[in-house]
């Protein structure tokens, strides 16, 4: 039975209000490959009203004392909590990702980001004094930019829209969030739910196509700063999109991060590491830190091997709102499309396939209509192939050998990606060694993908630069005053 369609829409200026033109588009269940819900088609004109209404409610939000905010924050992280398993079930209805995740992980994380962000607003109004003479008195102060545009992507929507909003808002600045047209139910719902909560025109949320309502809002120049995460290519149509305004910019991008298992390693830790905790993940490996290229020195070589196509082999691929499903499918056809399309590349270069490879219905035959990718392992000696350099964002690893130290370091930067890596080793001086030699944003040595808030994420070369954290939102300007 196909499943009802729920209308959602945007949020600007405390209301809650279709697309100007009245256009929609579809929201699609990717494991079924119904439509079930509906989201504003929105445009210029939609942009122009939540710019307007952000700046106008800029003035008296950020003269707001700290304090004052940080209790409407508090507020929201209630809203979190209140509303969790609601919020849990759209996303994992919208874009795949199993509800043991963002049940489990998503919600009671952010609940407590939101919490952490109003903690920080004290951080957001601090500044440093400097004692120039006798007679002179230099010091800074801290102030928000103005309008914040938050750009999120569709594998993590409440996860990213968190992120970003609630420290922007912590520090005194208005914000506009721009969710994915592929999956943004969750954080339309959330604008419903905010509503009654913070002042109108603090919190906006406009839907649509990136060519048409993210273009309209990158190019404003009523937008004072940007904070992307998504692709890289996404990066680069931003920076030329707002280089005429100069605004600042922070970009959380793409990867295709190392995963390195050194023969000392704790096998049965790394075995989980570059599986279920990397790339074969909840969300179909469409994680932007998944560690998709797993180097592992060759005396473990093929107990490896055997150990991640064991872990890969229990994986239980179902309807994602069960809680017994462990991976759930890939997030849009467009998105699929590319990810079986890695597929054919891989074997066009001479990849080994040592596991699945499978794909549609073949995968869930309950579900023949979802966008299913099993997970896939292929082996290579070449780290140059298309399958090792260009990010795949599915559930789709290559595993290469190395020898010593020094290749696995030179394999591991051999890459125009450096958002994170991961080292498994019992040598404490391997581990300091490849901390400061691996080009990355974050290095996890016996773990991986841990993001606690509290330490910086963000990634080098075409992973983007910066990062969502409450200073991030803030300009500091110096004064000095003479007696």
């Amino acid at each position: 039975m196909a499943e009802s369609i729920t209308e959602y829409r945007n949020l600007i200026g405390g209301r809650l209000v279709a697309a100007a033109d009245g256009r929609t588009l579809d929201s699609v269940n990717p494991a079924t490959g119904e439509t079930w819900a509906r989201i504003p088609a929105s445009g210029r004109a939609d942009a122009e009203a939540a710019v307007a209404a952000a700046r106008e409610a800029f003035p008296r939000w950020s003269a707001m004392p700290a304090l004052g905010r940080a209790a409407l924050l508090r507020k929201v992280a209630e809203v979190f909590a209140a509303n969790a398993e609601e919020l849990a079930r759209i996303e994992t209805r919208d874009n795949g990702r199993i509800l043991r995740d963002t049940l489990k992980r998503d919600l009671p994380g952010m609940t407590y980001l939101w919490q952490i962000a109003a903690g920080d607003v004290i951080d957001a109004v601090k500044g440093d004094t400097v004692i120039l003479g006798p007679d002179t008195l230099g010091f800074t102060r801290r102030e928000p930019y103005g309008v914040v545009l938050g750009i999120i992507p569709w594998n993590s929507p409440i996860s990213t829209f968190s992120a970003k909003a609630a420290y922007a808002l912590a520090a005194g600045n208005t914000v506009i969030i721009k969710p994915a047209e592929q999956a943004c139910a969750s954080v339309l719902r959330l604008g419903e739910l905010l509503a009654g909560v913070l002042p109108p025109g603090v919190l906006n949320i406009v839907s649509g196509l990136g060519e048409e309502a993210g273009d309209a809002l990158v190019r404003h120049r009523g937008v004072n700063k940007i904070s992307l995460t998504g692709s890289t290519q996404t990066g680069q149509a931003i920076t030329r999109a707002s280089a005429d305004a100069l605004k600042p910019l922070t970009f959380e991008l793409g990867g295709k991060s190392p995963n390195i298992v050194f023969a000392d390693a704790d096998l049965d830790a790394a075995a989980q590491g570059v599986t279920v905790n990397s790339v074969y993940t909840g969300n179909a490996g469409q994680v932007c830190v998944a560690g998709s290229r797993i180097l592992i020195q060759r005396p473990v070589w093929q107990e490896m091997i055997e150990r991640v196509t064991a872990i890969a082999g229990g994986l239980t691929l179902a309807d994602p709102l069960d809680l017994a499903t462990t991976m759930g499918p890939i997030v849009s056809a467009g998105q699929y499309e590319r990810v079986t399309g890695y597929l054919e590349i891989a074997e066009k270069e001479g990849a080994e396939l040592v596991f699945g490879g499978t794909t549609g219905a073949a995968v869930v035959p309950s579900m023949p209509g979802g966008y299913w990718v099993a997970p896939t392992l292929y082996t290579t000696t070449d780290n140059s192939l298309r399958v090792c350099q260009e990010e795949i964002f599915g559930p789709v690893a290559v595993a290469i050998p190395f020898d010593t130290d020094a290749e696995a370091l030179a394999i591991s930067n051999d890459s125009s990606y450096g958002l994170a890596a991961g080292v498994w080793t019992r040598d404490l001086g391997r581990a300091h060694r490849f901390i400061r030699d691996l080009q990355s944003g974050t290095v996890w040595v016996n773990t991986f993908r841990q993001m606690p808030p509290g330490l910086p994420f963000g990634g080098v070369k075409d992973s983007g630069y910066g990062h969502d954290a409450v200073l991030a939102y803030t300009r500091e300007k110096a004064a000095i005053i003479q007696t």
